[in-house]
Formats: C-alpha cells, structure tokens, sequence
C-alpha cells in the first residue's frame, strides 16, 4: 500500500466518525488556537480527537514518520511494516481512541553515549504509536504554542538553534555580561507527571486526549524482555516529548518574564543574563527554589554556575571577550569533532586516501554547517590544518617501510638525496606528517582535487549563499 492507499484507507476509516472536519485553510486546531490565550481552553477543544484523527492531519503524521524512519519498537516492526500495520489494526486502534480506552505499547530502552560523559536514555515507541504521538503533537502545537515565550527556541516550529544562539549574543552585546547556567538534573527523567498534566488540563478539555497522554507517559520501559513501570518522566524518543517539555518549562519563562529577566531557553537548556555575579547569584538561589517548589524539578549544582558568558557554552557555542561578542565554536565541541574524525581515520588506515576524504566530507559539511554563525575564523584555519595532516599520516603510515617510503617520495618529485633522508630519518609518523616533505609531495591543492572538503572554504561559501 502507497501513501495515496494509505491516504483512501485513513479517509474511509474516518467517514463514520468524524467531527467537523475543517478545511485546507483552517483547520480543527487552527480553530482551537483561537482560544488558546486565555488560562483555560474553550468548547472547541471538547473535539480535539476528532481533530487528533482527522485524514489530512493523520496523513501529515504518517509521511513524517516515514520521513524521519529510526528504529523500531518493542513490537519489532519497522517503519516499512506502518502501512501493513495501518490496514490490519486501524480499525480497532481508532475506536480505541475515540472511546478513551486506547492503551500505548511500551516503549524500548536504548541507551546512547552522551558527549560529555555517560549515557542518555532513549525510549522507542512502535511506529504505530509514534504516529499517533506525532498526529497528537500536529493537533496540540497551535493549541500551546501560540502562548509560549519569544525567548523560547527549543523544538518549536520556525524556531531554531541559531536563532536562540544570537539572542544570547545579543544579550551580551547589551552589557549582560553574566550569565546564570541552570543544568537540570535528568530532567526527561524527573518530570512529574502530575504537574505537567495539570498544565495541559489548562488548554485541553477533551478527556480522550488527556488519557492518552497520560498513558504514553506512564507507558512502561522495556529492557531485556522486561517492562518496567514509568511514574515519572517523558522519555526521549517519542514526538510527543519536546512539546511536553515546553508546556512544562514554560512556567519557568512566565517566571523569568515576570521578574524582567533576560534569558534564553533551548529546551531543557537555559541562561540568564545579568549584569554582575551577584545578582546572577541571587537569581540561582530563587530560582533554584522556583523550579523545586513549583515544577519539582532539581538542579545539578554540580554542573549549574555563574560565570562568565565566554567561560560556559550554549548549544556547542562560546563568545569572545569583546564588548561586542563574537561567536565561535566552543572547544568542547572541537574537541568533540577531532574526536569522532579520529575514529574515522583509525577505520581509514586500509582504505585509499580518496575513500577516506569520502567518508569525511559530510562530517565535514554537517558541522560547519551548524558552526557557521561563528565569527572567528581561526578556530577552522586550525581544524583545516589538522584535517589534512591526518590524511597525509595515514598515507606515511601506509608505506610502512622506509624503502618503500623512500620510493613513493621520489615518485612524488622529491631528489633522491632529500627523498632518502626524510625516508630514512627515524621520526615518527606524526613528525613526518607535519614535515616539510610530506607537505611538498601531499600539498594542499592536491587534497582540494580529490574533493576535500575545507572548512575555511564552505564557511565562506555558506555565508555568501545566506
């Protein structure tokens, strides 16, 4: 079945019980957006399954989930079995809903290793249920979203990393020149269910969305064959999750709002920007206090602080000292970088040089692509620099013997004389890499035309092109 069939089959299954409908134009949540302003959520949102399940919003969910694919639940059916799955349990999945009595799977335990250190916890829904998560969120964001803050970047549509990053700097550049750094401790772990479901109860009237949300946050965790009960948290992993963690936190921006603070949240990731130590101090005390009090939520006090805005990153990127702050990557995510690429050139020591700068260049991409708004150009010249002495140590490391090395540097255009010297001088790979030699038969411009990417050059181009 193609999306067109699943599309007939969602369309039919709908006829029988569809509330309203909407148009193109304006939806069934577009309408309860409406409303949404006010403390507590009007008529209109009584028929918000209606809306959850209607064809047009159920087939936007069903493309993103295919679009965005990733692993399979603990049904152990992939994304490619959705459309089967449609045809066979549809029916019941849908009445289920519409009564109320729908009842998630558990979700899937995987555990990935965080940049930092240690690992976060993911919690995988079966396809199924990750499309009705996703039709959940397509009704539910322009309930919530119209009402959150402006200095609210995190998972939001239109919204971006970038963006929160130059609001921070702009926050810098207005004399803000401390910031307060709140790390919230496990927070997808921690979060109350109690306290969050209230908050939604706020805009949501209709009692079949509120069970199933309540239910996938009380869906149980399955490692091992095991499932284990969830009395607290939201786990990573599901669509639903970043929304909930948005009308959750968003207490916390009504709070920083209200005292006139400036500040900037990505999610779970947030600063306040003051104008000495001890006010940013005074702010971590009461805040810590809010956050505890009011959302039970705690703070790692080991990983918060009040520092200097040039000293603590946000989202991969630091500043510069200046009064007006310059952006640039900061050096745990460098370091982060040099890490993963030497990862790659370990696996690359048996491949040809042309396959390894294949394998390099959408790593390549991919991060100065985000690191782009950096202002500071140094950081990429260095990182260039190092790119390329890698490659040219794994190419000495290939001719192994100095006989050997001897032959492919006069190869290379290097004199007998020189070539047998730099074969035969007793340094190290690393050493060699760097020398003159290796730079005069690998240069520059022959790295270019087998098609490495540099990262001075795509910043440059990048830049041009936005």
């Amino acid at each position: 079945m193609d999306e067109r069939d699943a599309g007939k089959r969602a369309e039919k299954l709908e006829r029988a019980g569809r509330a309203g409908g909407g148009t193109a134009e304006r939806t069934g949540a577009a309408r309860q957006a409406s409303g949404a302003p006010g403390e507590q959520a009007g008529d209109e949102a009584l028929g918000l399954m209606e809306e959850v399940l209607r064809r047009e919003n159920l087939m936007a969910a069903y493309r993103r989930v295919l679009r965005n694919g990733g692993a399979g639940g603990v049904d152990g059916r992939s994304v490619g079995d959705l459309k089967e799955q449609i045809r066979e349990e549809w029916p019941v999945v849908r009445e289920a809903l519409l009564s109320g009595t729908y009842e998630p799977s558990p979700v899937l335990r995987v555990e990935i290793p965080k940049p930092g250190g240690g690992v976060r916890v993911l919690g995988i829904p079966t396809v199924m249920d990750r499309m009705i998560q996703q039709a959940l969120l397509q009704a539910l964001t322009p309930i919530f979203d119209p009402t959150f803050s402006e200095d609210s970047y995190g998972f939001r549509p239109g919204r971006s990393t970038h963006q929160a990053v130059l609001r921070a700097r702009e926050h810098i550049a207005a004399g803000h020149r401390w910031v307060v750094d709140l790390d919230l401790e496990k927070f997808f772990d921690r979060v109350n269910h109690d306290v969050l479901m209230a908050r939604v109860a706020k805009r949501v009237r209709d009692k079949r969305v509120l069970r199933a949300i309540g239910r996938y946050l009380r869906a149980g965790t399955m490692e091992g064959g095991v499932t284990t009960p969830r009395r607290e948290g939201t786990p990573q992993g599901g669509p639903l999750s970043p929304l909930l963690s948005n009308i959750l936190l968003d207490d916390l921006d009504k709070e920083l709002e209200r005292r006139g603070h400036r500040f900037v949240r990505y999610a779970d990731d947030f600063r306040v920007f003051v104008k000495s130590k001890r006010a940013g101090e005074r702010v971590m005390t009461t805040l810590e206090r809010f956050l505890e009090k009011r959302l039970r939520l705690k703070v790692n006090r080991e990983k918060s602080a009040v520092g200097r805005p040039w000293k603590r990153k946000f989202l991969g990127y630091g500043t510069t000292t200046n009064k007006e702050p310059k952006l640039r990557p900061a050096p745990e995510s460098v370091k982060r970088l040099k890490q993963k690429l030497k990862e790659l050139f370990r696996r690359g020591r048996g491949w040809s040089l042309a396959r390894t700068i294949r394998e390099l260049n959408p790593i390549l991409r991919g991060w100065v692509a985000y690191y782009r708004l950096a202002d500071v150009s140094g950081v990429f010249e260095e990182l260039d620099a190092w790119i390329r002495r890698r490659l040219r140590l794994i190419l000495w490391r290939q001719w192994k013997r100095p006989r050997t090395r001897l032959k492919e540097l006069r190869k290379r255009g290097l004199d007998e004389n020189r070539a047998a010297e730099s074969a035969y001088n007793g340094r190290g790979p690393w050493w060699n890499a760097g020398a003159s030699h290796t730079n005069q038969v690998v240069p520059n411009r022959l790295l270019s035309r087998m098609g490495l990417v540099s990262l001075v050059q795509e910043k440059k181009r990048l830049a041009s092109a936005s």
